[in-house]
């Protein structure tokens, strides 16, 4: 463990200009609401609704809670620093940041990559999906997930804290992650910056595959459907290949090159970490029959 005289850090945002500030502060809190209470509704209705009990909506359900807490992990310290005049994070809140983040954001992938497993059953398997996909499966699937998180971010953060500062503490983004750290540290992170390629960026390259792959797999088997059956396969299909694709491309963009920050890295990294937070419940609901109705029929009923 290294001596670090940097108790706190500085995060730079999205911008300077004071202006654009505001806009920032009003855009961001609107949108991070938005996730909230989006991603708060399919919770509440997947857990009270007796009709969405089916191996893919418990998935959804994990799904909208990575959702809700990843936003969260970035979302809040990037909407209150818009508006105060000393952007400061400590060391402990900003390792904690990396933490998060990556915990999250992996549990994302995993249950993307859990959802388009259930598809492939439901689709290729159906006269034996209540047998592979039952609920003692689904409960390991989770807890894997979990775990495989877990392990990915302790990696993220102990790389992390191997990291040595002493000179300027101004991180040129709005929230704590590896790349931008590294730039500060003083060492050289050729090593390191291997490890979260290797590591980050292969988890992300690795799942895009796995799920292109499963999605072609699905396509393939679709041609024996009947047609409302193909187009109903469809609809869940493509919704999820839209998720994945604002996901994974932003993060492979980010995750998947060498030490160079570009500037656009910042607007790319939106997309990921409060875009998809925000867009995944309106994709699945929107798109997704059984999840409106269920809405409808609860919240409809209560008011």
């Amino acid at each position: 463990m290294h001596n670090n005289s940097m108790t706190e850090f500085i995060l730079l945002g999205l911008t300077q200009d004071p202006e654009q500030q505001k806009a920032i502060f009003g855009v961001f809190l609107i949108l991070y609401l938005m996730t909230l209470i989006g991603n708060f509704l399919i919770m509440v209705t997947i857990k009270m609704s007796q009709t969405l009990g089916s191996p893919m909506y418990v998935f959804l359900f994990y799904l909208s809670f990575a959702d809700a807490c990843f936003s969260t992990t970035t979302a809040p310290r990037l909407i209150v620093n818009a508006l105060s005049q000393k952007k400061i994070i400590s060391y402990n809140e900003c390792m904690t940041q990396v933490f998060a983040a990556h915990f999250f954001g992996c549990m994302e992938i995993f249950v993307l990559i859990l959802m388009a497993i259930d598809r492939y059953v439901a689709i290729c398997k159906p006269l034996r999906y209540t047998t592979i996909m039952n609920q003692n499966i689904c409960d390991i699937l989770v807890i894997i997930a979990w775990i495989g998180s877990c392990i990915h971010s302790s990696a993220q953060i102990f790389l992390a804290l191997r990291l040595p500062f002493c000179g300027p503490n101004v991180i040129d983004h709005y929230f704590c992650d590896l790349q931008p750290l590294m730039k500060l540290a003083c060492m050289d992170t050729y090593v390191i910056n291997l490890l979260v390629v290797s590591n980050s960026g292969a988890i992300c390259m690795i799942s895009f595959i796995v799920l292109f792959i499963s999605y072609i797999f699905i396509l393939y088997c679709l041609r024996n459907h009947s047609a409302e059956g193909r187009r109903k396969a469809l609809s869940t299909c493509t919704s999820h290949f839209i998720v994945v694709v604002i996901f994974f491309g932003p993060c492979i963009f980010i995750y998947t090159r060498p030490l160079i920050t570009l500037p656009i890295d910042k607007m790319v990294s939106v997309f990921y970490t409060i875009g998809t937070p925000l867009l995944n419940p309106l994709i699945y609901t929107l798109r997704n029959s059984e999840v409106k109705y269920a809405m409808k029929k609860l919240w409809c009923g209560k008011v």
